[in-house]
């Protein structure tokens, strides 16, 4: 929907800057417009991941690795001082909603076997994301 309003920007602020039609509250600023495509670019990383996880062959062993490639991406764009402070407190959010999912994975060890025996991925993933040993010993 973001991509579509981006697209058809001009369209949308004829339409609605048109005062018969009465549509002048729903008229988007300059500032308004810039948040509409940096949400846009922010939120591209859980239209993929949604889509990745929508397939008909989802893979269990794939969801520790995910989680942490959006927890990175909400980490360093979190501190992009290109966003607008808006989307940044989004963000922050996002990322904390996102680690109180990712914290349920340690209720369940089914995660940590499926990438231990997925032969993309064995013990090399902990060790190169750099977690305690007891945690790759546990898994």
């Amino acid at each position: 929907m973001l991509v579509f309003a981006i697209e058809y920007r001009k369209a949308i602020d004829e339409i609605s800057g048109d005062r018969t039609l009465k549509l002048r509250k729903f008229e988007l600023s300059g500032e308004e417009w810039v948040i509409v495509k940096e949400l846009c670019d922010v939120l591209k990383i859980f239209k993929d991941a949604t889509l990745f996880f929508s397939r008909a062959t989802p893979n269990l062993a794939t969801v520790i690795p995910a989680m942490d490639h959006l927890d990175e991406t909400l980490a360093t764009n979190v501190l992009n001082p290109r966003f607008q402070h808006s989307i940044q407190a989004a963000l922050t959010i996002g990322k904390r909603t996102l680690n109180r999912y990712y914290n349920l994975t340690d209720d369940s060890e089914v995660y940590r076997i499926a990438m231990v025996l997925h032969p993309r991925h064995k013990l090399h993933y902990f060790k190169k994301a750099g977690w305690e040993d007891s945690w790759i010993t546990a898994a």
